[in-house]
Formats: structure tokens, C-alpha cells, sequence
């Protein structure tokens, strides 16, 4: 019974994962052939089955960038870059798509290591880093097995400090790891999804306005109250502003 029931599961998947293929072979013929909002239909309701990837992201947001909807492609994008960091035609369609946003933001500088330590992170997606952590880790499981039951001094010598180094891989790509998970799930970003609008010094319209930001700004989230978000900006400067105004990304 228990195989009967195994063997009905793998047949669902299959057909899933199917049926999923055909879609994303109709959505992208149906970018192929310029029916953008056909494409972006069928692009949406693979992500609505929760079927979500770097791939469908990313086409997603160029049907949407053809259609016109160019706020809504910078979300898409900035989906896909979470999922697929270090992708190269990801970041430069999130470029090309940002150009038409109206706000030029300087951000703040950082410190050459923060920077290089955040840019390394980047690197690759939390999957990625936990691969190698867990490689790293049986490497060295398998370092401390050569440790212990060898009795040359130089392999000894060898297996601890290479095991020190491969040990203090493995906890660093478990941390950027668990940096790149946070990333996509805390969604502690959004994107201004309005034409205009005004950020206030308080949680209410009653605030003072600080300043004027458009469609297409990236913010960073940092706190909630009712109907209200208070983001910050790249440049440091921070406000409240309706939570209908932005959509996380």
C-alpha cells in the first residue's frame, strides 16, 4: 500500500511539473509572438500555483516592460534578483528598467568592507550557500576522521588547519545563507507603485510633508502602524507614507 501511495505521489508531480512546463512554453510563445498581456496572464498564474522561479520572474517582468508597465517589471525584476542574485541579465534589465524612474537617489557610502561583505553575500542564492555549507561540513567530518585515525604528524598537522579553514567556510556560507533566506522572506522592501506621493514626518495626513518621491522607487520598510509604513530611503532620509503607495517586493 505504502508503494501504491509513493507511486501516486511521483505520478502527480510528474504531471504537475508537466502541465507547469506547457504553460511556461505557452507564456513565452505568447511573448515571442508580442501578445504581452497573454504572456503576462500565463506567467501570472504559474506564480499563483505557487510554482515561483528566477525564470518566470524575470520573463514576467519583460512582458511587463514591453506592455508598458514598467513599475511593475521593476517589481518582477527585483523578484527575480532575490531568487537569482548574481544574475547577469536580471540586473541589467532592473537597470535598464530603472532609468525611468523619475527620483535619482545617492545612496549613502559604505566602508569598503561592508560593501566587498555585502557584495560577496550577493554572490549567490541562499540555496547556494547552504550547498556549500553542507559540502563544507562533510569535507570536514571527513578531515577529522583523516585527524584522528592517521598517525603521520604532517597529515595531522595538514588535516587540522585545512579543517580550521574549511570550517570557518562552512560557517560563513551558512550565515550567507541564512542572509539571502531573510532577504526573501522578511520582504522589508517595497517598490512605489503611485505617481506621486508625499512622505509625511508621522503616521497620518495631518503630518508634515518631508518630501515628494515617484513610481518605481526602491524603499526599504522599516516600521508599520494601521495603514501607514515608514521607509526609508538609499539615501537615509525617512518618512511615513500610506501603505497602499508601495507593494512589497
Amino acid at each position: 500500500m505504502k508503494i501504491i501511495f509513493q507511486i501516486l505521489i511521483i505520478s502527480l508531480w510528474a504531471v504537475s511539473a508537466t502541465a507547469q512546463d506547457s504553460l511556461l512554453e505557452k507564456a513565452n510563445a505568447h511573448y515571442s509572438n508580442q501578445e504581452y498581456q497573454e504572456a503576462i496572464a500565463a506567467y501570472q498564474e504559474i506564480l499563483n500555483s505557487n510554482q515561483e522561479s528566477a525564470e518566470v520572474y524575470y520573463n514576467l517582468g519583460n512582458a511587463l516592460y514591453k506592455d508598458g508597465q514598467v513599475t511593475q517589471a521593476i517589481i518582477q525584476y527585483e523578484r527575480a534578483k532575490l531568487l537569482a542574485p548574481n544574475d547577469e541579465d536580471v540586473q541589467f534589465n532592473l537597470e535598464l528598467a530603472n532609468q525611468h524612474v523619475v527620483d535619482a537617489i545617492d545612496p549613502l557610502p559604505q566602508v569598503f568592507f561592508v560593501r566587498w561583505w555585502h557584495n560577496l553575500a550577493n554572490k549567490k542564492s541562499a540555496d547556494g550557500w547552504a550547498k556549500i555549507s553542507v559540502g563544507a561540513f562533510i569535507l570536514l567530518l571527513v578531515l577529522a576522521g583523516v585527524f584522528v585515525f592517521t598517525r603521520t604528524v604532517a597529515i595531522k598537522r595538514f588535516s587540522f588547519w585545512f579543517g580550521i579553514l574549511i570550517l570557518a567556510i562552512s560557517i560563513f556560507s551558512f550565515n550567507f545563507a541564512a542572509r539571502q533566506k531573510n532577504r526573501m522572506t522578511s520582504h522589508n522592501f517595497a517598490i512605489i507603485t503611485q505617481p506621486s506621493v508625499t512622505v509625511k514626518s508621522s503616521p497620518s495626513e495631518s503630518g508634515t510633508d518631508l518630501f515628494l518621491i515617484h513610481e518605481g522607487l526602491k524603499v526599504e520598510i522599516k516600521d508599520s502602524l494601521g495603514s501607514w509604513r515608514e521607509i526609508r530611503l538609499a539615501d537615509g532620509n525617512q518618512g511615513w507614507l500610506p501603505v497602499n503607495s508601495i507593494e512589497k517586493i
